[in-house]
C-alpha cells in the first residue's frame, strides 16, 4: 500500500531491508549508518479532537506534549495506547509508516535538516529513505514542530 502511494505520487525513495526490526533512534542510525536526527519514528497521539500522527527527529528526544497540544489547539495530548494505534492505524506501536496511515500529521522541522530521512513502512523489518519535502507532500500536514536551536 505504502509503495503504491510513492509511486503514485512519483516520490523518488529507497526501500530497505534489514534482518531485525528497529526499535529506537540510537539503534537505527548505527544500522543504516546516519545520523541520530536522520531517523524519523511516527508516533500516535491521541486527543479531544481524536487521533493525530507526530513525526520527529530522532535528535529530539523526548518530546513535551503540552507544547504539542498547544501548537495544535488542543488542551491535552497523550500517546495513544498500542491496541488503539493497531485500531486505528492497522499497524503496531514501532511499525507505523511515515505515510498512508491517513491521520493528520505533524511534522517536526529538524527532519529538514537533512536531504533524507528514515522511518517506518508498515513492516519492522524494512525502513524508508525519503526527502522531507516528499513525506510532507504525503500527509495531511496541520502543524510543524520548530526545529530545535542551533
Amino acid at each position: 500500500m505504502l509503495k503504491v502511494l510513492l509511486q503514485k505520487n512519483d516520490v523518488h525513495y529507497e526501500w530497505i531491508s534489514h534482518n531485525r526490526p528497529i526499535r529506537t533512534a540510537q539503534e537505527g542510525a548505527a544500522m543504516l549508518g546516519i545520523e541520530v536526527g536522520q531517523t524519523a519514528p511516527t508516533l500516535v497521539l491521541k486527543s479531544e479532537k481524536g487521533y493525530m500522527a507526530l513525526i520527529l527527529s530522532g535528535s529530539r528526544g523526548r518530546i513535551e506534549l503540552k507544547s504539542v497540544a498547544e501548537l495544535v489547539g488542543c488542551s491535552q495530548l497523550k500517546m495513544a495506547p498500542p491496541h488503539e494505534v493497531e485500531q486505528i492505524t492497522g499497524y503496531t506501536v514501532g511499525s507505523v509508516p511515515l505515510a498512508g496511515h491517513a491521520l493528520p500529521t505533524i511534522l517536526d522541522r529538524e527532519l529538514y535538516r537533512h536531504a533524507s530521512i528514515y522511518g517506518g513502512t508498515g513492516v519492522g523489518t524494512n525502513t524508508l529513505k525519503i526527502k522531507p519535502a516528499d513525506l510532507e507532500k504525503l500527509n495531511q500536514v496541520i502543524a510543524f514542530l520548530p526545529a530545535l536551536p542551533e
